[in-house]
């Protein structure tokens, strides 16, 4: 029998680690062949074969002892062919006595391999990535036993960590592209408009183990527990701190931390690789390995959740073993461009203007770290798919926020092309800082108010730069997110009287606590919903929590101290919400006078118009609200019934629709009709067609991030907005479904630049 005997794998790494460290041991393959031939004779296996990934899609036969020796470099599979190919897509081992009547098994001719019954391949795998295949096998029938495939796995590793190095580049066939070398491009999706060029700063840096292999595991398994120890002070003074003492779901997140710190089965498992012959880190990073493979399997949420948490645990694990410092407490340079698989809104914060721009292998458009972006007005790329495996620190990295695209390690004339773009940007920008004190007034005599969004204390010196007249939304829930417990009044109040101060004598409309659906505080109990987008979100889990909300206003109120106060209420749906918010605001007025502090001298009170439902409210809605801002980012989701969050069909709608113009107009003429103010807020204002179109059809006020200001400015002074109004009339009565075709048409014709 080939594994009659135990199989000690650390025997095995030992030999491996002595033939590695032997002057002379060669190119790539000369390593990789002498690799395989090892673990033949290890395991008692007539064969043993190296399969790495060519690319994304395909592995190739590297190296082997006992098939066909013509084959290797001739070899290839997709993902998913064959027995090879199903342990690379699915990053589980196989272990079958009868390989030739397995599922999804395919013989090569050219390798000789169909003489061969016994077959075991298992991954090899970094931070769950499958880089390759390794493969033993045997012409007599038998499964190998748990010790060969634990022994296979173990060895697997350290395959992984050798390959990360390089370890088996060199040149004629063996030239497979070394990870972190060469050009990369990612195509993601656009989270925060912006373009910027620097360097990568990864949020979880790259721990690459020089030696993986170990020959005093008494030692390594001191290190690991000495690192487990600190990472259990970590975690109870995290639970202990005074910020967290109070109830909620941060603290069952921190819990469960604890436990998996405390587990024995994860320790254990830890503790069996480093005596099997594994450094601390590599064990732990086998261990982590695993777990994101299971990760990607399971499918309930839930327990996803647990896992992710494990991961993290392993992050910081392997941070204490290499004595790194995570996060933002590290020396940022200049052009940062933070790279993660996701982050916090916190956490991004505590890095702040450091950055340049933003790339996340995970996150959504409507993520808290998409908020803080938008913000901090910093390029955002989500979604970009495999980026933290790419990336090194210090990389050179290309971002384009507008176009949702990353090239990392560009070649020069990706790069010059991309800096051009910049240039032209940045010239376009010093044109619009000579409109910045002029009016946003069309040629036929009609000006709009251009209104800048905002969400930080930081943002308010944008006001006066980019020339906005107000600020038509301030978005006071990344106060409640960035913390780990509930915001004081008194800070909330010193917040808002700040706000005002720095805003001077322009507008600023607050809108109340904007949480639920993709913006969740981490102190209040998450609840699981099949929509949430549809769901328990802004105005009605406000007025579900009542004494949240309460707090919020009283907060406003003091904050103002005598001043012009404007505050609006997030996604009402229906008259009833909106007299009862208001209801609520009015009464801690007289609460507010009661006790003697002074009042707003003027109170205006509106709402956002989200929800398609609102436009055909009662009079009532109309006569007694100061004002109405569509919220055009859920709005149109709505209309269409299309998920923006959704890639699929995102992208399928055009706001330049000719019947959601009609259906906007419907809104503008119903205002009219009650002489109440209206405003578009959202991407879409800041957008120059969208913006020329939404004025040319009555829109007066639009509200932006600072940004936007400039170049909607700038293409509104250029045209007569009667006549795009006749373009809109015009794609109408032709039966267009948009009126996109012949603005930019027409604006093209005209010579207008935009």
């Amino acid at each position: 029998m080939p594994d009659s005997k135990a199989v000690d794998s650390r025997t095995i790494l030992t030999r491996l680690r002595e033939v590695l460290s032997e002057p002379g041991q060669g190119q790539g393959q000369e390593r990789l062949d002498r690799i395989v031939k090892l673990i033949a004779n290890g395991i008692v296996a007539e064969v043993c074969s190296v399969y790495l990934k060519r690319d994304d899609d395909t592995l190739e036969l590297c190296a082997t002892q006992g098939l066909n020796a013509d084959s290797v470099h001739r070899t290839w599979l997709r993902r998913g062919q064959g027995l090879v190919g199903r342990i690379a897509d699915r990053a589980e081992p196989i272990n079958t006595a009868d390989a030739a009547n397995t599922s999804g098994y395919m013989p090569i001719p050219s390798t000789g391999e169909e003489v061969f019954s016994a077959f075991l391949g298992v991954p090899i795998l970094r931070l769950g990535e499958v880089l390759g295949v390794l493969v033993v096998q045997n012409r007599q029938n038998h499964e190998y036993s748990d010790d060969v495939i634990y022994a296979l796995e173990v060895v697997a590793m350290v395959i992984a960590e050798m390959a990360e190095l390089g370890a088996f580049v060199g040149p004629g066939p063996m030239e497979i592209a070394r990870q972190h070398r060469g050009s990369v491009f990612a195509r993601g999706l656009q989270g925060q408009e912006g373009v910027a060029e620097g360097v990568v700063v990864l949020h979880e840096p790259h721990i690459v183990v020089s030696q993986p292999i170990s020959d005093d595991p008494e030692h390594e398994t001191r290190r690991l527990h000495q690192a487990l120890d600190a990472l259990r002070s970590e975690v109870d003074e995290m639970l202990s701190a005074d910020y967290l003492t109070a109830k909620g779901e941060h603290r069952d997140v921190l819990n469960s931390y604890k436990m998996f710190a405390n587990n024995k089965g994860w320790i254990r498992r830890m503790e069996v690789s480093i005596q099997s012959g594994l450094a601390a880190e590599v064990a732990v990073e086998k261990e982590q390995s695993d777990t994101r493979a299971r990760m990607s399997r399971i499918a309930d949420a839930y327990i996803r959740e647990r896992l992710h948490d494990l991961d993290d645990l392993s992050n910081r694990l392997l941070r204490l073993l290499a004595g790194m410092e995570a996060g933002s407490g590290r020396d940022i340079p200049e052009n940062a461009i933070l790279v993660a698989r996701n982050i916090g809104p916190a956490e991004l914060l505590d890095y702040g203007r450091k950055l340049s721009g933003v790339v996340l292998e995970e996150g959504s458009v409507g993520s808290h770290a998409a908020i803080v972006a938008r913000a901090l007005a910093i390029p955002l790329v989500i979604q970009a798919r495999r980026i933290t495996r790419e990336a090194q620190n210090g990389d050179h990295i290309l971002v384009d926020g507008d176009q949702g695209l990353v090239h990392l390690r560009p070649e020069e004339t990706v790069a010059k092309a991309f800096r051009e773009k910049i240039e032209m940007l940045t010239e376009a920008q010093e044109k619009y800082a000579t409109l910045r004190d002029k009016p946003a007034k069309s040629r036929d005599g009609i000006t709009i108010d251009l209104h800048m969004n905002a969400g930080l204390m930081a943002d308010l010196p944008s006001l006066p730069k980019c020339g906005a007249t107000g600020v038509g939304l301030y978005r006071t829930e990344l106060q409640f997110l960035i913390r780990a417990n509930m915001p004081r009044r008194s800070d909330l109040a010193a917040l808002y009287s700040r706000i005002l101060n720095a805003a001077g004598d322009k507008p600023v409309v607050f809108r109340t606590l904007d949480i639920g659906s993709d913006k969740v505080l981490p102190y209040m109990n998450r609840v699981e919903e099949p929509n949430p987008a549809l769901g328990w979100r802004a105005i009605r889990l406000s007025l579900d929590r009542q004494g949240v909300m309460r707090m919020q206003l009283q907060a406003l109120l003091r904050g103002a101290n005598g001043r012009a106060l404007t505050v609006m209420f997030p996604f009402i749906s229906q008259l009833s919400e909106f007299e009862t918010a208001r209801g609520l605001l009015l009464r801690e007025v007289d609460r507010e006078a009661a006790l003697g502090h002074p009042i707003p001298e003027t109170l205006r009170i509106g709402t956002m118009m989200e929800t398609p439902s609102l436009a055909y409210a009662p009079d009532k809605l109309f006569k007694i609200t100061d004002f109405i801002s569509v919220g055009g980012n859920d709005l149109k989701q709505f209309f269409f019934a299309a998920d923006r969050e959704n890639e699929l069909v995102r992208r399928r709608y055009d706001s330049l629709s000719t019947s959601y113009l009609s259906f906007l107009e419907r809104i503008i003429l119903r205002c009219r009709e009650f002489d109440t103010p209206l405003s578009f807020c959202g991407e879409d204002a800041g957008r120059p067609v969208e913006a020329l179109a939404f004025s040319a059809i009555g829109f007066r006020t639009l509200s932006m991030r600072p940004a936007s200001i400039g170049p909607v400015k700038a293409m509104l002074r250029q045209v007569e907005l009667e006549q795009v109004r006749e373009l809109i009339e015009g794609a109408r009565y032709d039966g267009a479904e948009s009126a996109r075709d012949a603005i930019e048409g027409w604006l093209t014709h005209s010579g207008v630049r935009y």
